[in-house]
């Protein structure tokens, strides 16, 4: 009889700590756009960018690995997955990096938070899940609130079409990534998830560099990229282990928080408020996404 009670208790106490965990993740990836954001202004070009944002990470989970005796959780099992879910977070990648040239971090992150509505809108096409009303409605808040947001009826925009379309692929590629690391975790350990994508995305800039164009790299160029390595490893192991013990559903939550950190980061280096039509934009934003993203984690609740 006392069985049940203590593993309810247990599993209040993993979602917890995969709260915490998502939490931390979203913010360290704050950090990452941040220096993504001020390295950018310098003119290195993307693909070099995210070399080094791979290699950086590649090591230090590297350092990671081995100096807890855990280096065996490295290796991939299964690599045709594991190569493609990489090619997505480098996709990914490469795209936040055009993005946040041409658009602040407010308004990079009111476009991102389609995320959730994205992915409610595919599994309905892909999956034949059923659209309830009150679901549709907040889709199409949402999208709303994005047409909002840019306020394309105004001269005065916050960003251009190059930074607005840039967004969208990392919309699209980290919905599917979200959804799938949840199957991945399953067999792969999110150390292996996370220095894997690193390994690709290092292979993948530096062949560039070799054959495109190679920027000298300066001491606070090289101290930015060292960042966005460093956060960017902690920010995507956090969400690996996240959504490792808890529900896709469940951790996409609390990717809202990186809208307080990213405006008050934006204000603190740039000075930049959002505009009436950008908070209007994002409230909409906010409110369809956290309604999506509360109804799949009551239904992952009932039907696990």
């Amino acid at each position: 009889m006392e069985t049940m009670p203590l593993l309810q208790t247990r599993e209040q106490v993993s979602d917890l700590k995969a709260i915490g965990f998502a939490l931390a993740g979203f913010t360290f990836w704050v950090l990452t756009d941040t220096f993504v954001k001020i390295v950018g202004r310098s003119g290195l070009p993307p693909y070099e960018m995210v070399a080094f944002l791979g290699l950086f990470m590649a090591v230090f989970l590297a350092i990671y690995g081995f100096a807890r005796g855990q280096q065996h959780l490295l290796r991939p099992h299964r690599l045709s997955r594991q190569v493609a879910r990489a090619c997505l977070d480098m996709t990914n990648n490469i795209c936040v990096v055009i993005a946040l040239r041409h658009l602040t971090l407010t308004i990079f992150y009111i476009l991102i938070f389609m995320a959730p509505i994205v992915t409610s809108l595919l599994s309905a096409i892909f999956l034949r899940e059923g659209v309830p009303w009150r679901r549709a409605a907040a889709i199409v808040t949402g999208f709303a609130g994005v047409i909002v947001a840019v306020h394309p009826w105004t001269g005065a925009r916050e960003g251009d079409w190059v930074g607005f379309a840039a967004c969208m692929v990392c919309v699209a590629c980290f919905s599917t990534n979200m959804v799938w690391s949840r199957v991945l975790t399953q067999t792969e350990s999110p150390e292996s998830l996370a220095f894997f994508s690193g390994i690709v995305t290092a292979v993948a800039g530096f062949a560039l560099m070799a054959f495109v164009h190679a920027v000298p790299l300066t001491f606070r160029l090289t101290i930015g990229l060292f960042a966005m390595g460093l956060f960017c490893a902690l920010g995507t192991l956090c969400f690996y282990i996240a959504v490792k013990h808890t529900s896709a559903a469940n951790v996409a939550q609390y990717h809202y928080t990186q809208l307080v950190t990213g405006t008050l980061l934006t204000y603190l280096i740039w000075h930049d408020k959002p505009g009436f039509y950008v908070f209007l934009g994002g409230t909409l934003i906010l409110v369809s996404g956290i309604y999506i993203a509360v109804t799949a984690r009551e239904r992952a609740t009932a039907f696990p």
